[in-house]
């Protein structure tokens, strides 16, 4: 992405690590289009993050996502499912299903998350594809996956030593069913882009709330 910016790298486009949830080293409004790339569901509040990428963006400008969907990493789940079946820890299968209406929303979902944020006219693609992986190891040092969800998939199990018990386990499965083949992980991705309200619009947004505001206290 940087090699594409050329030389509007550093001027008109700018490259961040950063956490939305934890406000962004930018001024109010300066920005005509503010991206999140396959990061939005790992830095917390998902309406708060929408939010604070909307307060950097200019009025009239837009705010976009990309983010897998509800039906993503269903091959991984299915067998993260059976291992815990098979050691009997059905509390974690609970935490399984959580995690996953949490972090895993539908398209409809996620453009409620944009018009609770105040962004509106959201528009949005998706596309169900599937990664292909030579074996367990490949799965989890993918940079999709180690740098993604990985670490949200850890932390649903609360002991540290039960963690890589059990993510040992779940290795050589993958390794044990696959051996000579790939492992097929689906994936639901969702491009969703909407429009900051110009200030005149935000005004008739206030008044609106206001209105609804007092119908619910009368």
């Amino acid at each position: 992405a940087r090699k594409k910016a050329g030389d509007k790298g550093g001027k008109k486009i700018f490259f961040r690590t950063e956490n939305a949830s934890e406000r962004l080293s930018f001024a109010d409004e300066v920005y005509d289009i503010t991206y999140s790339n396959l990061a939005f569901m790992e830095l917390g509040n998902p309406i708060e993050n929408l939010r604070e990428m909307a307060r950097v963006t200019a009025p009239g400008g837009q705010v976009a996502i990309t983010l897998p969907l509800t039906g993503s990493w269903t091959e991984f789940f299915d067998i993260f499912r059976d291992v815990l079946t098979k050691k009997d820890r059905y509390e974690i299968l609970k935490d399984i299903e959580i995690y996953e209406e949490e972090n895993l929303f539908t398209p409809e979902a996620v453009v409620e998350l944009f018009k609770k944020a105040g962004i509106k006219k959201v528009q949005y693609e998706t596309d169900r594809f599937e990664l292909l992986f030579k074996s367990a190891r490949e799965f989890f040092f993918a940079p999709v996956i180690e740098y993604g969800p990985l670490r949200e998939w850890k932390a649903i199990i609360k002991d540290p030593q039960e963690m890589k018990d059990l993510f040992v386990d779940i290795k050589d499965a993958i390794d044990t069913m696959f051996t000579g083949l790939v492992f097929p992980v689906t994936v639901h991705a969702g491009c969703f882009i909407g429009t900051k309200p110009l200030e005149e619009e935000f005004e008739l947004l206030e008044e609106d709330d206001l209105e609804i505001f007092v119908d619910e206290e009368e």
